[in-house]
């Protein structure tokens, strides 16, 4: 009899399942009446409630300063369910199960009594429910609030599991900082009072199934590996598109940017994703590990490469989707004379023996044409000279396009002959979607991030070195557009697929894909 297990005998969720355990807990929501609260985060809890995937007991507890009771609570969160996940059963038993394992403390957070009395009740409800210690404290607020919780949690003595066998967790909403320094500054304060395995910086990009799945297409089909590589792939483009503009939300955006909130963590994640090596393992640490020496190999910007390879964009009035939009000036909350970047184009340089000479482009924007977030891996042309002589211009490129959102899935454009007489070719596609193939409808990105920090699992979140090496990348970008002479902007219309100049960025035969 053979000892080893083969891989079609034992899958990914069964290793899983042996290397993280799900325990009795409790989930401590900070910004609990706040929009991410109930649009995202208690739709996702119950929704994992649901799917028997939260341990029993789980209980919620909602810190925050609205006068408020438990009753009162588990009605807004209710109406909040029954208005963002309305296919959610929220008048059936489900829901009574549910809402009986919710509660509110009502405090400001910056009331060092407030969490002595947090303290307090989470001790009587480790007593009532059996829970061991066990706690997951979640900042659901704006980051200018992050550092008084921290602080206000380790005096408390919260940083530390209610018994010796227990343990406590922190999730940290993005954004990660402002800059380099602010990033540095905000890690300095959470290991003043947690430690890194402690930490889970959540990045909901992520949690989506197509960005775990780029793992897999990696490194669980052979026949990719061998041109995954600077031989055989001439370019690759990520594109990060959102139809909409900053909606009410102009004073935040003024102080972001779409580089800021978009760039330095969604597409550099799926940029080191899409660059990584293999790792040594399928657990946190080894995948991290691989991410972080992508970004370390990535070439420094110079400011002279900062005016080459880098383009900025701000949208002007246009029409989006047979609607007249305003202009990002005309928004609420704007500056009349915003020099604020709604797109943003850059081309990256990997040095490493992998990908040295092929060019990673990654643009992102707001007001354009579609909602799509997608990975274009160019492969190089086939040699001009067999079919040169049946003057078969139009053969393309292979291509290999990985769409992240929406209508998940990947597909590869291949040459054929097309029916007929005559010997003709054109692309086809060889498609996969995930709705085609699979039964199972994919969950939300918070779902996967809330139960993968509840059973200990920080592979999907940002580690500190990450977080830091992504900013040293980044803000020598934005210091040198402070001194740079910025375009005249706005310099794309809505609607449109950015500024001209980020045509010129490409290098060679390279075009922009453009999602469909």
């Amino acid at each position: 009899m053979p000892t080893g297990i083969s891989l079609p005998e034992i899958g990914y969720e069964q290793v899983e399942a042996q290397s993280y355990e799900v325990a009795p807990c409790a989930f401590v929501l900070f910004g609990a009446t706040g929009d991410l609260t109930r649009r995202k985060i208690v739709p996702a809890l119950f929704r994992l409630k649901l799917q028997g995937l939260l341990p029993d007991p789980f209980i919620i507890v909602a810190f925050a300063r609205r006068e408020k009771d438990d009753t009162s609570f588990r009605a807004d969160m209710r109406e909040a369910v029954r208005t963002f996940a309305p296919h959610l059963p929220v008048d059936g038993a489900e829901w009574e199960e549910f809402a009986r394992h919710l509660y509110y403390l009502r405090s400001t957070l910056d009331d060092s009594e407030g969490y002595a009395r947090l303290s307090s009740r989470l001790s009587e409800l480790d007593t009532e429910y059996g829970i061991p210690g066990n706690r997951v404290f979640y900042l659901a607020t704006p980051p200018e609030n992050f550092s008084e919780i921290i602080q206000h949690l380790g005096e408390a003595g919260l940083n530390r599991p209610g018994t010796e066998q227990g343990w406590a967790r922190l999730v940290v909403e993005k954004p990660f900082g402002y800059d380099l320094a602010s990033a540095k500054a905000l890690n300095s304060e959470l290991k003043t009072y947690f430690a890194e395995d402690q930490i889970y910086r959540i990045d909901h990009y992520l949690g989506k199934e197509t960005v775990q799945n780029i793992l897999v297409l990696r490194f669980a089909n052979q026949i990719f590996e061998p041109l995954w590589n600077g031989r055989y792939i001439d370019n690759v483009q990520i594109t990060v598109a959102e139809t909409l503009g900053v909606e009410g939300r102009g004073n935040y955006f003024e102080q972001s940017g779409i580089t800021r909130d978009m760039v330095q963590n969604h597409a550099m994640q799926v940029l080191t994703l899409i660059a990584m090596e293999p790792p040594v393992a399928l657990n946190a640490d080894a995948i991290r590990d691989e991410k972080v020496k992508v970004l370390k190999s990535i070439r420094p910007f110079t400011p002279q490469d900062v005016a080459k390879w880098t383009v900025r964009g701000q949208y002007g009035a246009g029409v989006q989707q047979g609607e007249e939009v305003l202009g990002y000036r005309q928004e609420e909350g704007v500056d009349p004379r915003s020099d604020t970047d709604t797109f943003a184009a850059f081309r990256f340089s990997i040095e490493n023996w992998r990908w040295a000479g092929v060019p990673f482009y990654v643009q992102a924007g707001k007001r354009l044409p579609r909602r799509v977030t997608e990975v274009q891996i160019q492969f190089k042309a086939i040699p001009d000279i067999l079919f040169a002589r049946q003057n078969w211009s139009a053969i393309q490129p292979n291509r290999l396009v990985i769409r992240i959102q929406p209508d998940e899935g990947a597909y590869m454009e291949i040459t054929s002959k097309a029916p007929g007489a005559q010997f003709k070719a054109q692309p086809v596609r060889m498609d996969f979607r995930y709705g085609a193939s699979f039964d199972t409808p994919i969950s939300d990105a918070y779902e996967r991030l809330i139960y993968d920090t509840v059973r200990g699992d920080a592979s999907l979140f940002a580690r500190d070195d990450e977080v830091e090496t992504a900013w040293a990348l980044i803000s020598p970008i934005l210091e040198a557009w402070r001194t740079l002479s910025c375009p005249l902007f706005p310099n794309y219309s809505a609607g449109t697929w950015g500024p001209e100049a980020a045509n010129q960025l490409l290098t060679g035969k390279a075009a922009w894909h453009i999602p469909q």
